[in-house]
């Protein structure tokens, strides 16, 4: 099954390793680590032009993708379950 994530784009629910939200996870080190170090590989995707509220952790096919999405975790969450 695939997740919307807006932009007309969608995300594989099997190849998702965790959704996390920005105002929650960004303020610790290693989570700005990972960010800045997967955006200097070429690894982040922005899928919003507005300012994103959540990222998403993916791999498939043995690439790593990171998803700046503009809906909360909350509501991805509810994507992914179906409700």
């Amino acid at each position: 099954m695939y997740i919307p994530i807006g932009n007309d784009m969608a995300v594989r629910d099997s190849s998702i390793i965790g959704i996390f939200d920005l105002d929650n996870c960004s303020w610790a080190y290693r989570t700005r680590e990972f960010l800045n170090r997967a955006e200097e590989n070429g690894e982040v995707v922005p899928v919003t032009d507005d300012l994103p509220k959540s990222f998403i952790v993916t791999a498939e096919y043995g690439m790593n993708k990171i998803y700046l999405v503009q809906f909360n975790s909350v509501t991805l969450e509810k994507r992914s379950i179906g409700t």
